[in-house]
């Protein structure tokens, strides 16, 4: 097979040009990288990636190829993939697909071939940064333009792109590969689950600690989540800027003191809007599945996997609400608990698809909260 050439531009005018592989197309995003050393594919399904190119700083990609069983949503999420270098031939009993045909059916573009290293650190120094991932056009100053020319995060409302058509019930636990991490409970909660952009795993998180969930879209009110009668309900993940998402700022606020509440990732984000904390854009964020966070209630360090651009203003939080985690490397808000009222969230994901199994505990003190 004859290799093509692909290049990726930034909006600062900078030029990466390697080997195409996956969709011969051409997409915009914006420039994130991901510190992970395993679970690419939950990485590209994640919906928290929507909008994004994602460049991997492990070197190696495809290693074990893809499965149904790893899939973090129905299809490929990501605007983009980039790696250092892939493996044409996986080696893993469980592989359905190869990286570059997983990649070619979900219509994304991929790059290899570059100095990852030299990347990441652009991406640290000057910021994540918009670009444009393309193996159609290959004139620099054309791509630059469009990069340049692209719309950022801020202000963006993507959980509309990611959020499911209709209310669904979601009744999957853990497979055998993984049902030692969280035994199996009876199902005697039930659980509306409010889908901004939801990883599965979280499904099977709530599902296994003996939930039964209720998936409703982003897009209901706190009349419609509340007429399922539940005894939780529960915040995901998802992509974009959280101020954006103004109409599940207002759900969560009806929600509050009517029914115990657990955010994650924007759930969190969310929350803290609620409870009229503000938002800020990271300069890079924070993506991959060794951040130190610390439990300010217990002083325990925890190693969870994160995937976020924005972060809770702790100078803006009220009085009523504490901050229950912090991230080791930077200081900033990775959880918040309210004084009074049954609500708590986590910036980082416990559910941990990649990722260590440290915060699982964390499912279990929401089935608590509920009493």
């Amino acid at each position: 097979m004859t290799e093509r050439t692909a290049k990726l531009a930034l909006a600062d005018g900078t030029i990466y040009t390697g080997r195409s592989f996956g969709a011969a197309v051409e997409m915009t995003g914006e420039v994130v990288f991901n510190t992970s050393l395993t679970g690419y594919q939950e990485v590209l399904t994640d919906p928290s990636y929507r909008g994004q190119i994602v460049v991997m700083t492990y070197p190696h990609q495809g290693n074990y190829g893809t499965t149904a069983d790893d899939q973090e949503s129905h299809e490929v999420q990501v605007s983009g993939f980039v790696v250092r270098d892939y493996t044409k031939v996986p080696s893993n009993y469980r592989s359905h697909r190869d990286l570059d045909t997983y990649l070619k059916a979900g219509n994304v573009p991929a790059l290899a071939g570059i100095d990852t290293r030299a990347l990441v650190r652009k991406l640290r120094s000057s910021g994540s940064m918009m670009g444009v991932l393309s193996s159609t056009d290959l004139n620099d100053a054309s791509l630059v333009a469009k990069a340049a020319a692209a719309a950022g995060m801020m202000g963006r409302d993507l959980v509309k792109e990611v959020v499911p058509e209709r209310t669904t019930l979601w009744t999957q636990g853990f497979g055998k590969l993984a049902e030692h991490i969280m035994p199996a409970r009876p199902l005697d909660k039930h659980v509306v689950a409010v889908d901004y952009g939801m990883k599965w795993n979280i499904l099977r998180c709530l599902t296994q600690s003996g939930c039964r969930v209720t998936v409703v879209p982003g897009t209901a009110t706190a009349d419609e989540i509340l007429s399922h009668k539940p005894d939780g309900v529960f915040l995901s993940n998802g992509p974009g800027d959280p101020a954006a998402v103004d109409y599940a700022v207002t759900a969560v606020k009806n929600l509050l003191g009517k029914t115990p509440v657990f955010g994650i990732c924007l759930g969190h984000q969310l929350l803290g809007l609620a409870l009229g904390a503000t938002t800020y854009k990271l300069k890079f964020g924070h993506r991959g599945i060794n951040q130190p966070v610390r439990n300010e209630f217990t002083k325990q360090v925890e190693i969870t996997t994160q995937n976020h651009g924005f972060a809770v203003d702790p100078e803006s939080l009220p009085a009523d609400v504490a901050v229950s985690h912090i991230n080791l490397n930077d200081g900033t808000v990775e959880g918040l608990r309210h004084k009074t009222l049954p609500a708590f969230s986590v910036q980082y994901h416990p559910e941990a698809a990649a990722g260590p199994h440290d915060s699982s505990y964390l499912f279990d003190e929401f089935r608590t909260l509920m009493g």
